[in-house]
């Protein structure tokens, strides 16, 4: 029998403010199993993000164990971390996190790139577009399409290397309730056909919906024992607000800052370029008097 796709053990996570300890996640313990969509749902600041920050290996816990695969994330070095995120993770971001001056299909190709696969890359990032329904907006740059078009196309580029997991944080917080089903749907669709995990982190009931399994927290716990309307129990639920400091609780929204790249060696930027000033009429000056020249001595 298969092992568990993700095992956390007593995982917990502190963060020091000043003089002040806040613990993001509190002695969790979970187990995925390959191919099974959990939605991690709470209250913004009740620890969606740094649970799944610390399943990537972008967050290191205070406390506990994490293993992907059977293998322990929390004790892997750096270089074992990007290696993984390459290798086994597929990401996909809120604000999509498209890089603007590629075209969909260059997107889709980059993980690859970054892993130095040379060998069949177009033919396999165009396998994922047509898979996602985007085949004929292979060569549109990401301004050149809609919302929901973008996320098919990070959805593209999450699968394309072909990981065990997917991590998806609040991957429909930027589309209407329309796009947002059929974009989860799609998602959902694909993963149980390939055998992948997905762990997303997610306000929309919808999304909740479509999981096979649903992991409320509350304050950094895990809430256990509770029947009913969850949905309805966490909407009425006074907020409870978390911020980690800067760096630490968000993860970057660029992904080759996740498995480490660096943009400069493909020619492309993090934001659409600047564009040139108009040159400025130069302004009027009256004579300057001789006695004001510089004379060569």
């Amino acid at each position: 029998m298969a092992g568990a796709a993700v095992e956390l053990r007593n995982v917990s996570r502190l963060f020091e403010l000043g003089s002040e300890e806040v613990w993001a996640v509190r002695d969790i313990s979970l187990s995925v199993e390959p191919g099974e969509f959990l939605a991690l749902i709470g209250r913004s600041g009740s620890g969606k993000t740094t649970l799944l920050n610390t399943i990537a290996g972008l967050d290191r816990p205070t406390d506990g164990e994490v293993e992907i695969d059977g293998e322990r994330v929390d004790t892997m070095s750096e270089a074992e971390l990007i290696a993984l995120r390459r290798q086994k993770l597929g990401f996909i971001f809120q604000s999509f996190g498209l890089l603007p001056l590629l075209s969909a299909q260059e997107n889709v190709e980059l993980p690859l790139r970054i892993a130095g696969v040379h060998r069949d890359r177009p033919s396999r990032a165009r396998e994922v577009l047509e898979l996602v329904g985007l085949e004929r907006r292979a060569h549109h740059r990401p301004y050149e399409l809609s919302g929901g078009e973008q996320q098919r196309v990070a959805i593209a580029r999450a699968l394309v290397t072909e990981p065990t997991l997917v991590l998806a944080d609040e991957p429909t917080g930027e589309l209407d309730s329309a796009t947002a089903t059929a974009v989860f749907t799609l998602i959902r669709d694909i993963c149980r056909e390939r055998g992948v995990s997905i762990i997303t982190c997610t306000h929309d009931r919808l999304v909740m919906e479509m999981a096979s399994r649903v992991e409320e927290l509350e304050d950094g716990h895990l809430v256990t024992g509770h029947k009913g309307d969850v949905w309805g129990r966490v909407q009425s639920r006074e907020r409870t607000p978390f911020e980690a400091p800067a760096g630490e609780d968000e993860a970057s929204q660029s992904l080759p800052s996740l498995i480490g790249a660096d943009t400069r060696n493909f020619g492309v930027a993090d934001t659409e370029p600047e564009p040139e000033p108009e040159p400025e009429e130069p302004e009027e000056v009256d004579d300057i008097p001789e006695d004001r020249w510089a004379r060569p001595t």
